[in-house]
């Protein structure tokens, strides 16, 4: 399946921001409300917005809490920490960067929090190993590459996702919606600028409560 364009096996250790700054990003809802998070000044992170966090949380208010997560390109750990906040029981935040894997295991050290843990790999190589199936599911990846569909489809096959789970995805918004596993339903679509940012259930369950 592709990979995330910032493997660092093959080249230099990844470019910090222009500013050289580091960055900081709001946890928006739940038990950390209002908490600034530092973040890597790298320039292949790219946050989610807070108010499409907000709007992507707002979808997902009835099956966050117990839940158990996967955020997949996590970056800045934006989505997996707002899930923590909010009362899931356990996330894995995935990332090839050593300097992103770094900054969680800190953060949710700072935080306290016990129930996330993260994992330096390539998106790839973490789908082909099995492992138990989550609840959710988040899909942040580079901006520029078409990624979605490759990576929705190891998903389904090594059964990633439980039956009834749901998959944030965010992509560029030129490109429509995201291409989905046979299956698999999309609930909810939006844009925001560039982004297109959607809610999609692998079927099962009933419609997600509005």
């Amino acid at each position: 399946m592709p990979r995330k364009n910032h493997d660092n096996r093959n080249r230099p250790p990844a470019r910090l921001a222009a500013d050289g700054q580091r960055l900081l990003l709001r946890i928006i809802g739940g038990e950390w409300r209002g908490r600034k998070v530092r973040f890597p000044p790298l320039a292949a992170i790219r946050p989610t917005p807070n108010r499409v966090r907000e709007t992507a949380f707002n979808w997902l208010q009835g099956v966050v809490p117990g839940s158990r997560c996967l955020d997949l390109y996590a970056g800045s750990g934006a989505l997996g920490l707002e899930a923590l906040s909010r009362g899931a029981r356990e996330v894995t935040f995935v990332d090839v960067e050593p300097a992103v894997v770094r900054h969680i295991v800190d953060t949710l050290r700072e935080l306290s929090c016990d129930r996330g843990h993260a994992v330096r790999a390539d998106a790839g190589r973490f789908l082909a190993v099995p492992g138990a199936p989550y609840d959710i599911i988040f899909l942040d990846p580079p901006f520029a590459e078409p990624v979605l569909g490759a990576v929705c489809q190891h998903i389904e096959a090594g059964g990633w996702l439980k039956e009834g789970g749901h998959v944030y995805l965010e992509s560029p918004a030129a490109a429509g919606g995201p291409p989905l596993p046979a299956g698999w339903t999309l609930l909810r679509s939006k844009r925001a600028g560039e982004v297109g940012y959607h809610l999609a259930r692998r079927d099962g369950l009933g419609a997600l409560q509005q």
